[in-house]
């Protein structure tokens, strides 16, 4: 086995003795081990209870859903086909055969209600579905009737979500566990099974193939068809130092890295054992996201002051630097989607309005409330946004407080509705992909529904009205009109702040074949050659 070095001028060495240990243990056991290097560690595991994409992607490795949206966003059969009566009332769902968990039960329609049941309690686009349902049963173990109290067409597109909180499907005496309760269980069905003997919380994670997982016969298309697993273990490791992981990719001491910083691309293009390329054309949106409960931002026009103070051009020239893999863009469903408008972030393409920012604060009584903002540490997408936007927010007068920590730390910290002062917060900074949030429906960050809307938890009655009005749209053009709607209240009311897209590159080892070019990172499919 080749040596593995540790990068002394780095003094990483704790990753390097990880590796050194999965290799072993690899090597013991003769297996084909795919090594990863993820944009985060993992430690929240119940892909209800959070929508952070490190536990969306250790969910797409385990659990399986009904429904799965192809690279068209068409959505198709995954452990599920359907019917749906003449009146778009009921949908019918049957469960395919071969169906099997990972304790070895087989997969019922009652495992699938209780699951579905769970994720409409918490996803946005749930809960919605959830009101116009009249009734979800399990008629048998392989059927579930959808009953609807009025026609809702974007049912089986709101089911195929990939991202934002996709549902999932567990075992019933899992599902059943409170949605406001992280589960202690982790058996899904999925292409992999969860290693958890293994499980370092915050520094490694293992799955192994499910050898009793059946594949769908089509071919795989991002998150749809069929899920073949040709190795027989995946390992994500944490590299907090992205040097470091950059070296170790180089070296062979890892096979994937999936989040390589801009600058240190060139690093890795020069290797002949190395691929860098850009995983999906889709990209990122950033957005910065402020709290509703709590002074300052509980005041529309201080919501609306910071705005005013931002500027994409320096935020992404910040966080990404090139600007080949960045774009100016404050349209909430995405730049380059079929709901794209930027009308009201005129002043976020152009530098930012800092003189009407400052009559704002002072127009609104600002009394030096500190802002408290989270800041993310270790992962390269999100370090550098708070740092900008603080200084840009302290210039036209606001107190700010950044409070730095980890990302799994934040993501556990925002769910706090705390004061600021106890344990709280006033805004954090994060990402989605362009496919979390190019509808009304799928968009967690449109939610009015107060607590139980998004973190922030704006309560937004006229909100939930534009997003009636696209539901029940008749036509594409009325759909356009409501989503143009919903991007001048969001823009008036700050719901969020767009701050640009970009598109981080991945890395991997030429030994790795026939990865999907999926925005999530899927290890189906993928081929490694030793």
């Amino acid at each position: 086995m080749k040596a593995i070095r540790c990068f002394h001028r780095l003094g990483r060495c704790a990753a390097v003795a990880l590796l050194a240990s999965v290799a072993s243990t690899s090597a013991a056991l003769a297996q084909t081990t795919i090594t990863a290097v993820m944009h985060s560690p993992l430690r929240v595991l119940d892909p209800v209870m959070s929508t952070a994409h490190i536990t969306r992607n250790h969910s797409y490795m385990i659990y399986d859903v009904l429904v799965a949206a192809d690279e068209e966003f068409t959505p198709r059969p995954q452990m599920a086909s359907w019917t749906t009566s003449d009146d778009g009332l009921v949908y019918t769902f049957t469960l395919r055969d071969g169906l099997k968990f990972h304790d070895g039960a087989p997969v019922r329609a009652a495992d699938a209600v209780a699951s579905l049941k769970r994720w409409g309690q918490r996803d946005g686009g749930g809960q919605i579905l959830m009101d116009f349902t009249s009734s979800l049963e399990a008629v048998d173990d392989k059927t579930l009737v959808w009953q609807l109290r009025e026609p809702f067409p974007a049912l089986l597109d709101t089911l195929a979500k990939q991202s934002g909180l996709p549902p999932f499907i567990m075992p019933e005496r899992i599902a059943l566990t409170a949605s406001e309760t992280a589960i202690s269980e982790h058996i899904g069905s999925g292409p992999f099974r969860f290693i958890e003997s293994e499980f370092q919380p915050g520094v490694s994670v293992a799955y192994e193939k499910f050898e009793d997982y059946v594949p769908r016969e089509e071919p795989a298309s991002w998150m749809a068809g069929g899920k073949v697993v040709n190795v027989d273990k995946v390992v994500w490791v944490t590299m907090p130092d992205a040097l470091t992981s950059v070296n170790a990719l180089a070296a062979g001491e890892i096979d994937y890295l999936e989040q390589v910083p801009v600058d240190l691309v060139p690093m890795l293009e020069s290797e002949d054992e190395v691929t860098v390329e850009v995983r999906s054309d889709l990209g990122y949106q950033n957005f910065g996201r402020m709290n509703f409960k709590h002074p300052p931002f509980d005041d529309v026009r201080l919501r609306q002051a910071a705005l005013l103070a931002m500027d994409q051009q320096a935020i992404l020239s910040a966080q990404v630097g090139d600007p080949r893999y960045y774009t100016l863009c404050g349209a909430i469903f995405g730049c380059g989607t079929a709901l794209e408008d930027q009308t009201g972030a005129e002043t976020l393409l152009s530098g930012g309005d800092q003189e009407r920012a400052r009559a704002l604060l002072e127009e609104a009584g600002y009394d030096g409330t500190p802002v408290v903002i989270l800041h993310a540490t270790d992962v390269v997408s999100l370090s550098t946004q708070p740092i900008v936007a603080a200084q840009a927010l302290r210039q036209v007068g606001f107190n700010v407080e950044v409070q730095s920590m980890d990302w799994q730390t934040l993501i556990s910290r925002r769910v706090s509705m705390a004061p600021p002062a106890q344990g709280g917060w006033n805004m954090f900074f994060s990402t989605w992909i362009v496919p979390e949030i190019n509808t009304p429906l799928v968009s967690s960050m449109l939610s009015g529904r107060g607590d139980t809307a998004f973190f922030g938890w704006p309560d937004d009655p006229v909100a939930e009205e534009i997003k009636m009005a696209y539901i029940r749209a008749e036509t594409a053009e009325a759909q356009r009109e409501a989503a143009l709607r919903f991007q001048q209240h969001a823009m008036e009311q700050v719901l969020y702040i767009p701050l640009g897209e970009f598109g981080l590159p991945q890395a991997r080892r030429n030994t790795l074949a026939n990865m999907i070019p999926s925005p999530v990172p899927v290890f189906w499919n993928i081929e490694k050659n030793e």
